[in-house]
């Protein structure tokens, strides 16, 4: 085994993850349409797309850089910045945005100094605004992950958070 000592097979240092993501894009050189695969599987390794790792990529597929970057840019799934662990979305489709949805945006905004599409500094939450998330007949609501909140009002926000930072012993 040499040198190295190390077993175990989960490196997570930031080098080892863009080997990781080299190699797996190389795999799909010269292979049509794989771009989107290659980037959501290296989004998944690495967490989000900086520059860095969309070099790699551009490299591994001899694609240009600016047709990795393009790609990443135009759909929303992917994410040049690192995400929180939960996703909050407020839905601002029209029976939400009608119904308050808009002060549900300020409030969220206000308690946790974070702007639309940004990360709070602790990387808990991401926030963004939907256009819909199909629940018009419980307007304005939300989700955070793959829960739900319905009828909800800005008093209501902070109990709502606080559920998540007491699920891990927090705050």
């Amino acid at each position: 085994m040499g040198e190295n000592t190390h077993t175990c097979c989960c490196d997570h240092s930031e080098e080892a993850l863009l080997k990781r993501i080299g190699e797996l894009a190389a795999e799909y050189k010269g292979k049509e349409g794989s771009l989107i695969q290659v980037l959501h599987m290296a989004q998944g390794i690495y967490g989000y797309l900086p520059l860095e790792v969309q070099k790699v990529i551009a490299d591994a597929l001899d694609v240009p850089l600016a047709e990795v970057s393009g790609v990443v840019t135009f759909y929303s799934f992917f994410s040049t910045q690192p995400r929180g662990e939960h996703t909050i979305r407020v839905c601002l489709g029209t029976a939400c945005y009608v119904r308050g949805g808009k002060k549900i945006v300020e409030r969220i905004k206000d308690l946790l100094d974070v702007e639309i599409g940004e990360t709070t500094a602790d990387r808990k939450f991401t926030f963004e605004v939907a256009r819909c998330i199909g629940a018009c007949g419980l307007a304005p609501a939300m989700s955070i992950d793959d829960q739900v909140y319905k009828q909800v009002n800005p008093d209501k926000l902070e109990q709502i958070l606080e559920r998540y930072y007491e699920e891990e012993g927090e705050q």
